[in-house]
């Protein structure tokens, strides 16, 4: 990685081809085999089954501004072409809601006129994000992503927030993906749109039928993959009924390296939808030592085992 993002330097993810195409494994590292369960189902989605057919060409995207310093700000946003969304993170551990205001204020400063929106993981407490949320609000904010981490909590930031006469809706990512009941933010009114990711849910179909079944406006985001992994949530920002949001799959932007020749990075604030390949010299240039690489494929055997268990 360029820079730190979700506590990571270093991205670590499983390729593999099948008939229909190339295909990416890649939970997280702390994630147990249990939790990797629809990342594989997602991984064979893509690389023997492909996706649904398209219903645009091209998906529009964010820029995605991890915690840096204010100073740090510009030089990242150059990193995105023609952008007129971009994604805050905000409640880093050991950072302040005045390092949160700074940063987003930053961003405002370089482009007045693009929508904002801020990512707290789940970091907050519910008076610190009602807190935080105001102060951020003159900023113009689109909504602010996960401020606090479980359902219930969600649910009475956004009444705090309404009572208070904050205008700033929420988001719900972790709530979806995480949970075993992915619909349960909708049937709990805890979120104004949701944020899917297509590994975490378990494949581009799944996720289309989850939107579908919440009834509440989508934003298409990535898990820190590479262009592999990118390129199943493109599919997926395609195959939506409605796009409402530009998507958060422009992260490639944000590491030093990738696996596909022509990294899947946006031009003038998109991507194109299609497939992406990866390249044999570049798998060869990131490839894991033989220890790493034997990890994978254990937590990959151990994985479709209780894939398999599950059928």
């Amino acid at each position: 990685m360029k820079v730190r993002f979700r506590g990571v330097l270093q991205r670590e993810a499983l390729l593999f081809r099948g008939p229909a195409g190339w295909a990416e494994f890649s939970p997280f590292t702390e994630y147990d085999d249990g939790e990797a369960v629809p990342w594989l189902r997602a991984a064979i989605e893509a690389g023997w089954h492909g996706f649904p057919a398209p219903l645009r060409a091209a998906v529009p995207v964010n820029a995605t501004v991890p915690a840096v310093a204010p100073g740090d700000v510009p030089a990242v946003l150059a990193r995105y072409d023609g952008t007129q969304t971009v994604k805050v993170k905000v409640a880093e551990r050991g950072q302040s809601v005045d390092e949160d205001v700074a940063r987003v204020a930053a961003v405002r400063a370089v482009l007045p006129q693009a929508a904002l929106r801020v990512d707290a993981n789940g970091g907050w407490d519910v008076p610190t994000a009602v807190d935080a949320l105001g102060r951020l609000s003159g900023y113009r904010l689109q909504y602010a992503e996960q401020p606090v981490m479980d359902i219930a909590g969600l649910r009475r930031v956004r009444e705090q927030l309404r009572r208070a006469g904050i205008d700033v809706p929420v988001a719900a990512d972790e709530s979806v993906r995480k949970e075993s009941d992915p619909l349960r933010v909708a049937r709990e009114d805890a979120a104004d749109l949701i944020v899917v990711k297509v590994q975490p849910l378990g494949g581009v179909r799944r996720a289309l039928r989850i939107v579908a079944e919440a009834g509440l406006p989508a934003v298409v985001s990535s898990a820190l993959d590479s262009s592999v992994g990118i390129s199943a949530g493109v599919a997926l920002a395609a195959a939506l009924p409605d796009l409402p949001y530009a998507c958060g799959l422009g992260t490639v932007s944000l590491m030093a390296g990738d696996v596909a020749a022509r990294p899947l990075v946006p031009v003038g604030g998109q991507l194109r939808v299609g497939a992406v390949a990866a390249d044999e010299e570049l798998l060869e240039r990131y490839a894991a030592a033989g220890d790493r690489r034997q990890w994978w494929l254990d937590r990959l055997g151990r994985t479709y085992a209780r894939l398999a268990g599950e059928t």
